[in-house]
């Protein structure tokens, strides 16, 4: 006995979903990393979840990142300030999407290794 009703998409099928054709735009500079914590969860990253991560896009303000910081491997949101006319340079800070995590300001940009910039967040369901 059938359950239920026949997919209105059925008409519409025509090849098989290529995931990477969707999720994955460079696969030689793309790779997925598993999220340990809490720190990203008022943004929808929770942990567990996987994110892809392109390592070819420029992190902008607001980018989520995987950073190095004083050996530290993290995922926040990039915050660059508008430059000081005086030096030239705007201050860079890691922002956690809770409040139960502070900021991390980078006092040398130099000392901040961004490893890519999070495209994707794949979490079960």
């Amino acid at each position: 006995m059938p359950s239920g009703f026949a997919s209105p998409a059925q008409d519409w099928f025509e090849d098989r979903i290529d995931l990477n054709r969707h999720l994955v735009p460079d696969i030689t500079s793309t790779y997925i990393v598993r999220v340990s914590g809490h720190a990203m969860e008022g943004a929808g990253i929770s942990d567990g979840d996987e994110l892809i991560v392109d390592r070819a896009l420029r992190p902008r303000d607001g980018s989520v990142v995987i950073a190095v910081l004083d050996g530290e491997l993290v995922i926040r949101r990039l915050r660059v300030a508008s430059p000081d006319p005086g030096s030239g340079a705007g201050a860079v800070t890691l922002v956690a999407a809770s409040a139960a995590y502070p900021d991390m300001p980078v006092p040398d940009p130099e000392d901040l290794v961004i490893w890519g910039v999070a495209t994707r967040c794949l979490h079960r369901v």
